[in-house]
């Protein structure tokens, strides 16, 4: 079996790379190697396409593949709220909660991705279009990309960004760099409290493999309860992870920021989460009308969320 995510090299689906390489779906009995499929969008329509099993990517993605998530599932939380920070150039001397900074400056974004900032720059009152905010792809953002949030990191350092909106890797990269102050941590309470809940890392799979399988999907949420567990109790294994998959740098950076994530690790996708997902996706213009919780998640899993 394989499992996507589209962010390799970072914090955001490390919950889905750590059960994979920590061993904890083996010990499930499933057989499951992680594949990179860049970005989200792609990731979901493979899914769709039955040429992998299961998803780790952002719950408010899955439309993109699956319309008004017919024919998808969410299975379990990776962790709890939108988890993207927004970054811009150190030297605009902008400080932690200026939104208006972005005013008039072109920020990378992958797709989908920016609609949680293009999300939470609406609901703070900046209108991209009337502010003349240019969300853009970031330069060089390929296919095989294993971190976007490094990419555009490295693009705001060489200038060919004012800011960027990306993952917590990326952010702590330009930050310890001295060319990126971090503008909005959506999940440590910057910006309108609503946006918390307009995405989350989830694990998402089909229909029909939990039709003919129930009992292979029920491990796989065991799997990754177990992970968030055993991360919990020791951070210091996310460093083996690291070492297996990133880079140096970023190796003998991710514990640190697992650490810093932890109070959000959680299997839960609650109705409180879904509403507000729903209703940011109806702002985006992405779902028409109101989606049951029991048609965008697999709530004969639930229980086992908090074993």
């Amino acid at each position: 079996m394989k499992i996507a995510v589209p962010d390799k090299i970072s914090p955001s689906y490390f919950v889905a790379e750590a059960a994979v390489e920590l061993g904890f779906f083996k010990a499930e009995g499933l057989d499951v190697s992680l594949e990179l499929v860049y970005p989200v969008d792609k990731a979901y329509a493979t899914l769709r396409d039955g040429a992998i099993d299961f998803v780790g990517g952002a719950a408010h993605a899955v439309p993109s593949a699956f319309p008004a998530f017919k024919g998808a599932k969410l299975i379990a939380a990776q962790s709890q709220g939108m988890y993207w920070f927004l970054v811009m150039r150190a030297d605009f001397g902008a400080r932690r909660g200026d939104l208006e900074v972005v005013k008039g400056r072109t920020i990378g974004a992958a797709p989908w991705v920016n609609t949680g900032l293009r999300g939470l720059l609406l609901a703070a009152g900046i209108d991209p279009g009337r502010d003349k905010v240019n969300i853009a792809p970031v330069p060089g953002a390929l296919d095989t990309v294993p971190n976007f949030g490094v990419m555009a990191a490295r693009a705001l350092q060489a200038g060919k960004l004012d800011g960027f909106w990306a993952n917590g890797m990326g952010a702590e990269v330009a930050v310890r760099g001295g060319y990126g102050t971090v503008i909005a941590d959506v999940r440590r309470g910057d910006g309108p409290k609503a946006c918390f809940n307009y995405t989350a890392p989830t694990i998402a799979t089909t229909d029909a493999l939990i039709a003919r399988s129930p009992e292979t999907v029920a491990a796989a949420v065991r799997a990754i309860v177990k992970t968030q567990a055993a991360l919990k109790a020791n951070v210091s294994r996310a460093a083996e992870v690291g070492r297996k998959l990133f880079p140096p740098e970023e190796a003998a950076l991710i514990a640190e920021l697992i650490r810093r994530d932890l109070p959000y690790y959680g299997a839960t996708l609650s109705r409180d989460f879904i509403a507000g997902m729903t209703a940011f996706l109806r702002t985006q213009g992405i779902l028409e009308g109101e989606v049951a919780y029991e048609n965008i998640v697999a709530t004969q899993f639930s229980h086992l969320w908090n074993e």
